[in-house]
């Protein structure tokens, strides 16, 4: 007689290879690690990743990559962002956001133009210096693990560029606005440095990420909507592997020169510098990986494996028979 199953103990549900790029539209109040965890569920993934944090208290755009994808995820990290942004005027808080205790209440006695004129100033190349709720590492330790315990860690300025502050909306005291930016830019922080500059002051009441290079919020899906799909159509949502270097040149090789990139040598090509391209077997889907080109030498910067370029070539045949059960989240 076979022991009783525990209740908590599931049965293990099986992984499978995933190659490709799912544009997320992450909820409100989730971690981005916890919605990936969620996704890679889904879709029964054997290897995933994010492209950056989106805080708890953020939505929107939370690009992740699945399989050979992965590999790039540090482009997408790296590239600008764009954020639609809430400002509560009058009060600044703990954190910089709603979230944290109300350290001051000020008077708000602010014009169109003077709340134009603060977001010019802020327009450009700035330094930012890192909120203390942030994941930023000091001695190995998260910055708002300190914060929660109430020490003050001494933070060094980062320069950022803010390409473009465009207000959208104002309805009294809340002023929404679109923030084109580079990585690394603190938005609260930004929101709490326009409420000094106004001398009123100011917290994000709320932020959404619509932008992260050349991927938006168009074709996003949430994880409400994930859950009731099925898998066929979860796959069918997913962007090619090298999405996230669709806006960087292409370099197409014949058969045994990609066989020789794909271990590592170097190749003499007739080409000008450039400091990334995407480079392809002689197939359409062929994708082999990232590169330099300098000198005349394309140099491989990441590379797939042949087994993930296979699985890349493979065309999978529509299922006979689409199942309606879903992949518990």
């Amino acid at each position: 007689m076979k022991a009783a199953r525990p209740a908590n103990d599931r049965p293990r549900v099986p992984r499978r290879a995933v190659h490709g790029v799912l544009l997320l539209d992450k909820p409100l109040g989730l971690s981005s690690n916890d919605a990936l965890q969620k996704a890679k569920r889904f879709f029964r993934a054997e290897k995933a990743g994010h492209t950056g944090t989106l805080d708890p208290l953020a939505t929107g755009l939370l690009p992740l990559c699945f399989g050979a994808a992965t590999k790039f995820s540090q482009v997408s990290l790296d590239a600008d962002k764009r954020y639609v942004a809430t400002l509560s005027l009058g009060a600044t808080t703990t954190t910089a956001d709603a979230e944290g205790e109300v350290l001051q209440r000020r008077p708000v006695d602010v014009s169109d133009a003077a709340l134009a004129e603060a977001c010019r100033r802020f327009t450009g190349e700035i330094d930012q210096v890192p909120p203390m709720h942030s994941a930023l590492k000091h001695d190995g330790k998260a910055l708002y693990e300190y914060a929660r315990q109430g020490v003050e860690i001494e933070r060094a300025a980062r320069r950022v560029t803010i390409h473009s502050i465009d207000i959208l909306d104002r309805q009294n005291d809340l002023v929404t606005i679109d923030v084109s930016c580079s990585k690394g830019t603190y938005i609260r922080t930004l929101a709490q440095d326009i409420g000094e500059a106004l001398g009123c002051g100011a917290h994000l009441a709320a932020l959404r990420r619509t932008g992260s290079g050349p991927l938006t919020l168009t074709g996003a899906v949430t994880l409400a909507q994930l859950a009731e799909m099925t898998e066929p159509d979860r796959d069918r949502l997913l962007m090619d592997a090298d999405a996230l270097l669709a806006d960087v040149p292409v370099v197409r090789l014949d058969s045994e020169e990609a066989g020789r990139f794909l271990s590592g040598l170097r190749r003499r090509v007739r080409l000008d510098d450039a400091p990334q391209v995407r480079v392809y077997g002689p197939e359409p889907k062929a994708f082999l990986g990232s590169a330099r080109v300098q000198a005349g030498e394309l140099i491989s910067t990441r590379l797939l494996s042949p087994m993930e370029v296979q699985g890349l070539l493979v065309i999978e045949e529509p299922e006979k028979q689409e199942h309606s059960e879903r992949t518990p989240a």
